[in-house]
């Protein structure tokens, strides 16, 4: 009996947990996102770059750091070695006056052959000395040598932050050119969309877009517009732009009665763009928001 009752409580709960796992619609095309899906061609560029642009800003704070220290450790090295020259120099005039003395009285030979031995042995202690620290400064330039950017890797960067502004300027200059024609200016809103219809039934998509871009522009029931936009891209099998614009459509009207449709073309977008996991999230979503339509029944059938 206990048996039977977590049965039917696990039941019970399962599409309570279907529903608040349901993947929002959409993440495609955020770019700030840890794993974005969805993107278009442009986005992945985008993306792409600045991932470029992470990696060598990262060296180079690296590099500055590692630098400061080759640095510090530089002067240090230059300190001692001076200071070891300040002591050769000492010692050549002990050595001299040592001579100098000797010869006027070679009752301090002794005397002086001691000193002389003595300063001797700290010369040899010092080249020793320097035999080290020559071997530490070659270890430090062939640090530099390896870490420090190259000029391919420089330039390399240079062309990837043009082309990034240059593609940048495109998005920006093309966001705000205007859509609308001189063809338009004679025809009200409802009857571009009945225009745009009718294109669409005909599979005359390019002229079907091109109405419906006005429309949003217009404001003209954007979120349909976004769908028929979508899904016209998804029968031409550009999936990363049916995905945009599928997302835009959701977020406009999460409610619309083409949601199940849009749902499922965006799941089979996200399959064939090789985004399998979140495909599969949203083949599942349809499943348990949609169950009573034909998408979920097509959804069903790809989840694994």
């Amino acid at each position: 009996m206990k048996g039977s009752i977590k049965v039917v409580l696990l039941c019970s709960a399962l599409p309570i947990f279907l529903f608040s796992a349901e993947p929002s619609a959409f993440g495609a095309g955020n770019l700030n996102s840890s794993k974005p899906y969805g993107l278009t061609s442009n986005e992945k560029v985008i993306l792409d770059t600045k991932h470029k642009l992470h990696k060598v800003s990262v060296k180079s704070n690296n590099q500055a750091n590692e630098l400061d220290s080759l640095r510090e450790r530089l002067d240090g090295l230059q300190s001692v070695i001076e200071s070891l020259s300040r002591k050769a120099h000492n010692n050549k005039i002990n050595i001299n006056k040592q001579s100098e003395q000797r010869s006027l009285n070679s009752k301090n030979a002794d005397e002086y052959d001691k000193r002389l031995g003595d300063i001797v042995q700290t010369n040899a202690q010092d080249i020793e000395k320097l035999k080290v620290l020559v071997t530490q400064m070659s270890t430090l330039i062939d640090t530099i040598n390896t870490q420090y950017v190259s000029k391919e890797e420089f330039n390399s960067l240079v062309k990837d932050v043009n082309e990034f502004k240059s593609l940048m300027a495109k998005e920006l200059k093309g966001g705000t050119k205007k859509v609308s024609k001189p063809k338009f200016t004679s025809k009200t809103s409802a009857q571009v969309a009945t225009a745009a219809k009718a294109f669409y039934d005909k599979k005359y998509y390019t002229n079907a877009i091109e109405n419906y871009e006005y429309l949003i522009k217009k404001n003209y029931k954007p979120a349909y517009a976004h769908y028929m936009i979508g899904d016209m891209n998804f029968r031409r099998k550009n999936y990363s732009n049916a995905l945009s614009y599928y997302k835009k459509s959701s977020s406009l009207y999460s409610k619309a009665p083409y949601m199940p449709k849009l749902m499922l073309n965006s799941a089979i977008s996200m399959d064939k763009t090789g985004d399998k996991a979140h495909a599969q999230a949203f083949y599942r979503a349809v499943v348990s928001k949609y169950p009573e339509s034909s998408e979920a029944e097509s959804a069903a059938k790809h989840i694994k």
